[in-house]
């Protein structure tokens, strides 16, 4: 089923705030932190974020396409849809898949 803009916008916000707690805690805790220490918990946090606005927005396109059929390349016969594989990727806003 095909989640609504809505509905991506709730998770991602709720995610946003779950990230924003977590980085506050640990500020409230952290005993004289150094600004490397602050700098390393606000990288982490933006990671978490832009990984999941990613996966977000990815898996909302993922599902709105339908598989193309495919065929095989020396009999052409068409394949089993074996469904949808999940699978890593590693890009320059973090992992999704």
């Amino acid at each position: 089923m095909k989640r609504t803009r809505e509905q991506i916008k709730a998770e991602l916000m709720k995610k946003a705030e779950q990230e924003i707690d977590r980085l506050l805690e640990w500020g409230e805790k952290a005993d004289k932190p150094t600004l490397t220490q602050f700098e390393n918990q606000v990288l982490m946090t933006r990671k978490a974020l832009s990984e999941a606005m990613l996966e977000s927005v990815l898996g909302a396109r993922r599902r709105a396409s339908p598989p193309s059929p495919v065929v095989c390349p020396k009999c052409g016969q068409p394949t089993e849809n074996k469904g949808p594989q999940t699978k890593e990727v590693e890009t320059r806003a973090g992992r999704c898949g």
